[in-house]
């Protein structure tokens, strides 16, 4: 059997002294695995980087086998990614994070919000208030998303500025007020449209909400630690000296 698709590498691992085994984020096939042929090769090399957009033939006598793939590049992001050290840090950890998924799981949505993020890679004004957006997905995606819609104790849709670590839901300003210091600060430019600004401070709130329930909902109960990348990439926002206004593309 065998199927054509388009996907995201998220990462490579060499095979014997010439093969690799890749693993991608396809559109159509979820995260799949497979063995490149030469993957270690002059050729290939510049291909299968982390966070390049390809397009991907896998072949197999079985759908449960590893397989083969034949991969071409279609663009290459992490080159473009490579001069430019917070870009190539929130590559990958996107693509850090996405190797989270269930293999072989379709996840149509997410592959196309990623290829979005990954276009506005040579803007730090705009990709990483985005970045936490996929994150946000990424949650949603694997049954644990969060409810921002509306105050979990009140029902309000106001002035909502907290987030309950517990269950996930908003809380307003009010409600939230006795509980500040148990609560996590909810971003206004996550639940607000039109293009709402956010500041580095966002941003990094943005994180600590999203990386609190990748961790409790994802990473713990696996036993894993957050990606190494995810982690610098905290870092390197929070080592900012400014609080700039970061923009949303226009639609």
């Amino acid at each position: 059997m065998n199927w054509f698709d388009e996907g995201i590498v998220l990462s490579v691992r060499p095979h014997g002294e010439t093969a690799a085994v890749v693993e991608l984020l396809t559109r159509a096939h979820g995260r799949y695995l497979g063995l490149v042929h030469g993957g270690q090769g002059r050729r290939l090399r510049p291909v299968l980087q982390i966070g390049n957009h390809v397009e991907a033939t896998w072949k197999g006598r079985l759908s449960e086998q590893l397989g083969f793939f034949t991969i071409e590049l279609r663009k290459g992001y992490a080159a473009e990614a490579l001069e430019r050290p917070l870009a190539l840090t929130g590559l990958t950890s996107l693509c850090a994070l996405a190797r989270l998924l269930p293999e072989r799981d379709p996840h149509p949505d997410l592959f196309e919000i990623s290829l979005f993020v990954l276009s506005y890679l040579d803007d730090d004004s705009i990709w990483p208030a985005l970045y936490v957006r996929w994150e946000l997905n990424l949650l949603a995606e694997m049954g644990f998303g969060l409810d921002l819609s509306s105050c979990a104790a009140t029902g309000t849709t106001e002035n909502l500025v907290w987030v309950s670590p517990k269950s996930g839901r908003a809380v307003s300003a009010t409600a939230g007020e006795p509980y500040r210091d148990r609560l996590l600060p909810l971003p206004q430019f996550l639940i607000k449209s039109g293009g709402v600004p956010a500041t580095r401070r966002d941003v990094l709130n943005g994180l600590a909400l999203t990386g609190a329930f990748i961790s409790k909902r994802i990473l713990i109960p696996q036993n894993l630690d957050m990606p190494e990348a995810r982690q610098r990439l905290v870092a390197a926002l929070s080592r900012s000296a400014d609080d700039n206004v970061l923009q949303f593309p226009k639609s």
